[in-house]
C-alpha cells in the first residue's frame, strides 16, 4: 500500500457509504482490540456495511488500492484477530443484523453476520427451534463462524463446524460466492463452506450464513457436582464420555474459579472442583441420563447432585459460569487475562490437566484458574497478568506455550475454539509442520494475491 493510496481508497469509500465511514479516533479505539491481552492497533477508518453488496464494494475499492482489510463482529475474541495491525479498514459488519430466513419444516435459518446468537434464539424461540452454540459471550454469527467457536454445548452439538450448511464469502477482490446449499450433506467439489469456517478473516469476509437448527428439548435439567480434588472431577467426566451418555453441557471449574465466580456473580458454591451439568431430552431419558452420571460421579467421591430447577435459576448458574472469564479477573483489578486453550482426546484429558496444574503452581505465582468444556477435552488456564509488568506476560506465555505442548505431544491442538490471531502462529507451525503450513499459504495466495485480508493474522 502506497501512501498516496489509502486517502485515495478512503475517500472512496465515503463517497460510497456517507456517514457509515468513519475516521473519528474514538470509533478507531473501539476497534482496534478484542478482549485479548494483545496490544491494541488502530484501522486508518471503519466501515459500516448494511448488505452484502455494500461490502463487495468495499473490498472491489480496497483491492485496487492495496488496502489492507479486517471484518469485525462484536470485538469478543480473544487471540488478537480483529487488532488491524497493519492499519487499513475495518468492515463493521453488527449493522448486517437481520435473520433472513427460518424454515421449521427444514430446520434451518439464514441470518446475515452481525445477528448474535442470543438475537437469533429469541427470534425463533416461538417455533420450538434453537441454535445451540455458546461460546459464552453473545458473539455475532459471522464472528463465531470465522473462529470456528464452540462452547458448553459442543459435546453434544458440536461446534460451528457442524452446524454451518453454507455461506456466502465476499472475495478480496469483491465477488461474492456461496460455498453451498441448504442440504444436510453434499459430496460436490471441495468444501468450501469449511474452508472459509476458522479462516479468521484472512480470505474473505463472511456476509451470509445458513445454519442448522434444532428442537427445543422436552426436558432440561440442570445440576452441580463437587469433589475433593480436580483429579476425581476429571476422571467422572471421562468415564462419563466413555460410556456414551448424551449430557448436553459438562463443565469442569476448579476451587478458586468457584470463588472467584462467588464474589462475582453473588453466588454461594462450595469452594471445591466441581461440575456444572445439564441433560437434554424427554423426562424420562433426562432421569436416565442424570442417574447414570450420579452414579458415576459417586464412584469418584463426588457429592450428591445439587438440582437447579427453574429456568430462570438455570439461566443464573449459567450466566455465573459465563461470566467466569470476567470473575476472575475481578480477583485482580487492573489485570489482563492471559487465556490458554488447548484440546486432547478424551483419554488424555486427565494426564494433560494434572501436568499443567503442577507446571503453573511450581513455576509462577500468578493467580490462575481452571475452567473448561472437558466434555470434549478442552480447558482452560486463565493467567492473570499486569499489563505494565513485562516479565509476567513472558511467564504467562512461556506456560502457554508448555500447556500448548503439552497438548501437542498427547495428540491434542494448540486450540480448540479460540483460534490462532496473533498469539498463536507459532504454535500452529508446531501442529501442522512447514508442508502444512505451506498449503495453507498456497491457498491463502491463490484467494488473496494482494493480501489485503486481515494481515499479520495466523501465519508468521
Amino acid at each position: 500500500m502506497s501512501a498516496a493510496s489509502l486517502p485515495t481508497a478512503i475517500e472512496k469509500l465515503g463517497n460510497l457509504l456517507g456517514k457509515r465511514l468513519s475516521t473519528g479516533e474514538s470509533v478507531r479505539e473501539h476497534h482496534g482490540r478484542d478482549e485479548s491481552w494483545h496490544t491494541p492497533a488502530l484501522p486508518d477508518a471503519v466501515c459500516f456495511p448494511e448488505s452484502k453488496e455494500e461490502v463487495a464494494s468495499v473490498l472491489q475499492i480496497c483491492s485496487a488500492h492495496g488496502v489492507p482489510v479486517v471484518p469485525f463482529g462484536t470485538g469478543t475474541g480473544v487471540e488478537g484477530a480483529v487488532v488491524p495491525t497493519a492499519g487499513g479498514v475495518c468492515i463493521d459488519v453488527s449493522g448486517m443484523n437481520e435473520v433472513l430466513g427460518v424454515r421449521p419444516e427444514d430446520m434451518d435459518c439464514t441470518v446475515q453476520p452481525g445477528v448474535t446468537r442470543k438475537q437469533l434464539n429469541t427470534y425463533i424461540r416461538d417455533t420450538g427451534l434453537f441454535f445451540p452454540i455458546d461460546p459464552g459471550a453473545d458473539a455475532s454469527l459471522g464472528g463465531m463462524a470465522a473462529t470456528r467457536a464452540s462452547g458448553t454445548n459442543a459435546v453434544r452439538y458440536g461446534t460451528m463446524r457442524e452446524n454451518v450448511l453454507s455461506l456466502t464469502v465476499a472475495l478480496p477482490d469483491g465477488r461474492l460466492i456461496s460455498t453451498g446449499r441448504r442440504a444436510k450433506k453434499s459430496a460436490a467439489g471441495y468444501d468450501l463452506t469449511r474452508l472459509f469456517i476458522g479462516s479468521e478473516g484472512t480470505l474473505g469476509v463472511i456476509v451470509e450464513l445458513n445454519l442448522r437448527l434444532y428442537g427445543r428439548p422436552e426436558a432440561m435439567s440442570a445440576a452441580r457436582v463437587y469433589f475433593d480434588d480436580v483429579a476425581d472431577a476429571v476422571n467422572a467426566v471421562i468415564e462419563t464420555i466413555q460410556t456414551g451418555i448424551p449430557v448436553a453441557r459438562i463443565e469442569l471449574l476448579d476451587e478458586i474459579q468457584m470463588d472467584a465466580i462467588n464474589k462475582f456473580s453473588k453466588t454461594d458454591f462450595p469452594l471445591k472442583p466441581g461440575l456444572f451439568l445439564e441433560f437434554h431430552g424427554s423426562n424420562a431419558s433426562v432421569r436416565e441420563q442424570s442417574e447414570a452420571v450420579g452414579e458415576i460421579c459417586e464412584a469418584y467421591n463426588g457429592s450428591a447432585f445439587e438440582w437447579t430447577t427453574g429456568e430462570e435459576e438455570q439461566n443464573k448458574m449459567w450466566a455465573a459460569r459465563h461470566d467466569a472469564a470476567y470473575a476472575t479477573m475481578a480477583l485482580r483489578p487492573g489485570a489482563r487475562a492471559y487465556a490458554t486453550d488447548v484440546c486432547v482426546p478424551i483419554s488424555r484429558l486427565a494426564d494433560c490437566i494434572r501436568e499443567t496444574r503442577e507446571d503453573i503452581a511450581s513455576s509462577t505465582d500468578l493467580i490462575s484458574t481452571l475452567l473448561g468444556h472437558v466434555g470434549d477435552g478442552n480447558f482452560h488456564y486463565v493467567l492473570l497478568v499486569d499489563p505494565n509488568d513485562p516479565e509476567e506476560y513472558e511467564q504467562a506465555k512461556v506456560l502457554g506455550e508448555r500447556m500448548a505442548m503439552r497438548a501437542l505431544e498427547m495428540g491434542g491442538t494448540c486450540t480448540g475454539e479460540h483460534g490462532i490471531g496473533l498469539g498463536k502462529r507459532e504454535l500452529l507451525e508446531k501442529e501442522f509442520g512447514e508442508d502444512g503450513i505451506a498449503v495453507m499459504l498456497s491457498i491463502k495466495q491463490a484467494i488473496d494475491p494482494k493480501g489485503i485480508m486481515n494481515p499479520g493474522k495466523i501465519f508468521l
